[in-house]
């Protein structure tokens, strides 16, 4: 039970906070011994992120006729992410990306992009200057996340921040971006299981979806009313510290 809440914390945190995901996910996959992180866990915990975010922004896809052109946007802007996602997959070179040293450099540079993203101008809003160009634009940058390191969240805040957009909508541009991403993710992931003969849905995996949502959804709520706040020194501070921590052990 410790191992699921410890890795649904982990999973609702840092899906959509600018810190990156994979490098917490490899400490925890190469330096602790966790035997329920299965492919079936993995899953669930994408599962329970992707019902948070469709939950709290369920006015808004409730009211899809009205922002059917916000949604058209993110549409486009996460078709390019989803066809080299595809493509890495099935060329199997999103493994040979995956080593503790590239992590870390990519933790800290796009830490540092980020850092230099958040002190542009603030000229732009999402109602009224979110348009095609801009989707496209951020699409384009959100593909740098299949990179281990990058961060997802953090690469499209950036991409937005340097589109003079706020904080708070370059936050939720983001956090609207990961449906389609988490969604397609968990379809992904289900097919894969179903494929498994013997599969067995059990209370592990209810626990890991119920708990990423928990989490998933508290980090989404508190994280849109920081950046309302403060700006993202802190979270490029924490990434300047956990690259270096990755290069050093890289290295031992």
């Amino acid at each position: 039970m410790f191992e699921i809440i410890l890795l649904s914390i982990i999973q609702g945190l840092t899906e959509f906070i600018p810190v990156s995901s994979s490098s917490h996910l490899f400490i925890i996959s190469e330096y602790i011994n966790f035997h329920n992180q299965s492919l079936s866990i993995d899953v669930s915990l994408h599962i329970g992120s992707f019902i948070a975010v469709i939950v709290f922004f369920h006015k808004e896809i409730k009211n899809f006729t009205r922002n059917k052109g916000l949604f058209l946007k993110i549409f486009v802007s996460s078709i390019p992410v989803m066809l080299f996602g595809f493509f890495l997959v099935q060329s199997s070179l999103i493994e040979k990306l995956r080593n503790i040293e590239l992590i870390g450099w990519m933790t800290i540079i796009f830490g540092i992009l980020l850092y230099i993203s958040d002190k542009f101008k603030i000229k732009k809003n999402l109602q009224q200057n979110f348009n095609y160009k801009s989707a496209l634009f951020i699409g384009l940058f959100q593909i740098l996340s299949l990179i281990p390191g990058v961060s997802r969240s953090g690469i499209t805040i950036t991409a937005a921040r340097f589109l003079n957009f706020n904080r708070f909508d370059s936050s939720k541009i983001s956090f609207l971006l990961s449906i389609p991403t988490l969604g397609a993710v968990s379809i992904f992931g289900l097919t894969n299981l179903l494929l498994i003969e013997n599969f067995d849905f059990t209370k592990a995996n209810i626990i890991a979806i119920l708990l990423s949502f928990i989490f998933s959804y508290l980090t989404i709520k508190y994280f849109l009313k920081f950046v309302q706040k403060f700006n993202m020194n802190l979270f490029v501070i924490y990434r300047l510290i956990l690259g270096s921590i990755l290069i050093y052990l890289s290295y031992l």
